[in-house]
């Protein structure tokens, strides 16, 4: 068990949280598929829980290395960029748009997924494994996600329009690559 405190290990223990992440995210798009949003939320927040945890376990034991670093961004876009617009794709739009709109929705979607991986490869491309910064410049995809989830929920408790959605959904990908500066939790 050894690897399990091994920085140069592929399966350290805070990899394996990371993981645990990706494997949630990959079970959150299979409910998603099913239309079981409700499961695929849950299993998208333990995801969140999972990607918390790894950072904080590598940084504690000595444990980060570049692998570490490549595979949760790899579990961030997974978790926090595909699973949030593939869900609000299905429940939002897809239920209540057509022709046009669907089409714009389609557009912004891929937006959103776009600005959230070039965020992550920039972010990887200028940060040092297990440093971290007192600020992010621009929302991180972890904040992004629970921006979508919150704006879903307006969606599912019919307080916004899906067309709402679609402008919030284009606000919030513009905010991961923007210049704001977000505190570090």
């Amino acid at each position: 068990m050894k690897f399990l405190w091994t920085p140069s290990s592929h399966f350290n223990l805070a990899n394996l949280f990371t993981f645990v992440n990706i494997t949630a995210g990959l079970m959150a798009t299979y409910f998603i598929t099913q239309n079981n949003f409700v499961l695929a939320i849950i299993l998208a927040w333990i995801g969140g829980a999972f990607d918390i945890f790894d950072g904080k376990i590598a940084r504690k034991y000595n444990l980060s290395n570049e692998f570490g670093v490549q595979l949760d961004s790899f579990a961030d876009f997974l978790s926090f960029v595909l699973v949030p617009v593939f869900l609000i794709f299905q429940a939002v739009y897809a239920t209540s748009l057509d022709g046009g709109l669907l089409i714009i929705s389609a557009i912004v979607s891929i937006y959103y997924v776009i600005s959230g991986l070039r965020r992550l490869i920039h972010f990887n491309i200028n940060t040092d494994a297990g440093s971290i910064d007192k600020y992010f410049t621009g929302v991180p995809t972890p904040l992004g996600a629970i921006l979508l989830w919150l704006v879903y929920l307006t969606n599912a408790y019919e307080i916004l329009p899906a067309v709402v959605v679609i402008a919030l959904m284009g606000i919030i990908g513009w905010s991961l690559n923007s210049t704001l500066k977000v505190r570090h939790p």
